[in-house]
């Protein structure tokens, strides 16, 4: 049983959702987390909500019995970047909750309240744990993109969501939520494409193969897509994705797949083309879509996994068995 210090709140841990960079760092050599800044070993899990257990010393902010999340990356508070709300870009960053200090996938976990707790007031911490991540992720992206597309007239931008899973169906809501855009959801899973229907899609796709940027472009009109959101990232997906871009379009490369675009820009990129990539968020969209997931406009697709099962969890993970997030519940 951990025990708050001074300045930081007991959490119980009702709900930590599993993430595939949860794999990637379990495989991380002991000398480069080390190297990193990492106290090793350490407990992963790094989409956490609860309630507060415990107060520390100095703890006012918040009560006994308050549901929270808890922020996963580290930041400073004093850096250029988190003076100007932009602590997703933090230097300290390299050090988080579930990566290089303990995360929630225990009964308990200790957290800082003035930079990592993130009051929910009446929603339920169960699985809100994957609003700091999945949803923040998704929303970083979908704020910047949505502040770049090309506008003519009237007309509703499209933009293409390529992967429907725990963060696509986030993107999905959240472009909704937007009001002004048109969403074209691709994904080879027809349950999925299914259900991004169900949360306001009005195209869907069936993934990415030779025939989908004729496909894209006889829905959007052979000027190509306003807005591509590529939550997947292997080769084919981003070559698909820029080429199917409109002249002054936006490409948001979020998936981690390892992809490559190896064709010379000059044979591809649309002109006036943007193409920016994200990893994280910053303590600001997690307020985001806590205030989205309050006021209806997001929900939570969700597995629930007894901590206990956290390896069969991880197993449909990487199989990509899961419709949604996993979320690993305290036995």
């Amino acid at each position: 049983m951990p025990e708050p210090g001074a300045g930081e709140v007991l959490i119980r841990v009702a709900g930590n959702g599993l993430c595939h960079s949860d794999v990637t760092m379990a495989e991380v050599p002991r000398e480069i987390g080390e190297a990193l800044g990492w106290e090793m070993p350490f407990t992963l899990g790094h989409e956490a909500a609860g309630w507060v257990a415990a107060l520390g010393e100095g703890v006012t902010s918040v009560g006994i019995g308050d549901a929270v999340a808890l922020m996963s990356s580290n930041s400073c508070g004093d850096c250029r970047f988190c003076a100007a709300g932009r602590d997703s870009l933090c230097e300290s960053n390299m050090v988080g909750r579930g990566y290089g200090r303990d995360g929630g996938l225990a009964s308990y976990v200790v957290a800082s309240i003035d930079r990592d707790v993130v009051p929910l007031g009446s929603l339920d911490p169960t699985t809100a744990g994957t609003l700091t991540d999945a949803g923040a992720t998704s929303y970083h992206a979908v704020s910047r993109v949505l502040g770049r597309l090309p506008r003519f007239g009237n007309e509703h931008p499209k933009v293409a969501v390529f992967g429907i899973g725990g963060l696509g169906t986030f993107t999905v809501q959240i472009l909704v939520a937007a009001g002004d855009v048109e969403v074209i959801a691709v994904d080879p899973d027809p349950a999925k494409r299914a259900r991004a229907s169900e949360l306001g899609a009005i195209h869907t796709l069936d993934g990415v193969d030779s025939g989908t940027r004729s496909q894209l472009r006889a829905i959007a009109g052979p000027a190509g897509v306003a807005g591509i959101i590529d939550i997947v990232g292997t080769d084919e997906t981003i070559e698909c994705g820029i080429r199917s871009l409109a002249r002054a379009g936006v490409f948001a490369l979020v998936g981690a797949a390892g992809g490559r675009l190896n064709k010379p820009w000059f044979s591809t990129l649309p002109h006036e083309a943007e193409i920016f990539t994200f990893q994280g968020s910053s303590r600001s969209d997690v307020e985001a879509m806590v205030e989205l997931a309050a006021s209806g406009h997001i929900s939570v697709d969700a597995e629930l996994f007894a901590l206990s099962a956290a390896a069969e969890a991880y197993e449909k993970l990487q199989q990509g068995a899961l419709r949604g997030r996993a979320v690993v519940i305290p036995d």
